[in-house]
């Protein structure tokens, strides 16, 4: 197997149910992106980290509008937010990180499971 393969997905239609799991997906990181960002008094190293969020955020709405063309950057998403969850997990269970912080990752670990389900799925059905 190729590895750009591993990447792609068919360009077939995807079931309507995913739809407004993806737009929630970024509505979310939107909404939680956008706030760090606003933050005028957050350091801009913080901020930028809202920017990149948001960014997210526009890509998963790409995803919700094509999924099975755009579908393959959700790899991103999935390590950016594992990769968040890693971080940020040991301040929250030392109880050290601002609040809400846990509540947020919980957010981050359910979409990233949203996300290996319809991309494992879908290269499931091709074979």
């Amino acid at each position: 197997m190729k590895f750009s393969s591993f990447f792609a997905l068919p360009h077939t239609q995807t079931s309507p149910l995913w739809r407004p799991f993806f737009y929630t997906a970024a509505s979310y990181n939107l909404v939680i992106g956008g706030a760090g960002l606003a933050n005028a008094a957050a350091p801009v190293n913080d901020r930028i980290v809202g920017l990149l969020v948001a960014c997210f955020g526009i890509v998963y709405a790409l995803v919700g509008r094509d999924a099975a063309r755009f579908g393959p950057v959700l790899w991103a998403g999935i390590v950016g937010k594992l990769g968040i969850v890693a971080l940020l997990m040991p301040s929250v269970l030392a109880g050290s990180a601002p609040a809400g912080t846990g509540i947020i990752l919980g957010g981050d670990a359910l979409f990233t499971i949203g996300f290996l389900v319809f991309l494992l799925g879908r290269r499931k059905t091709r074979a």
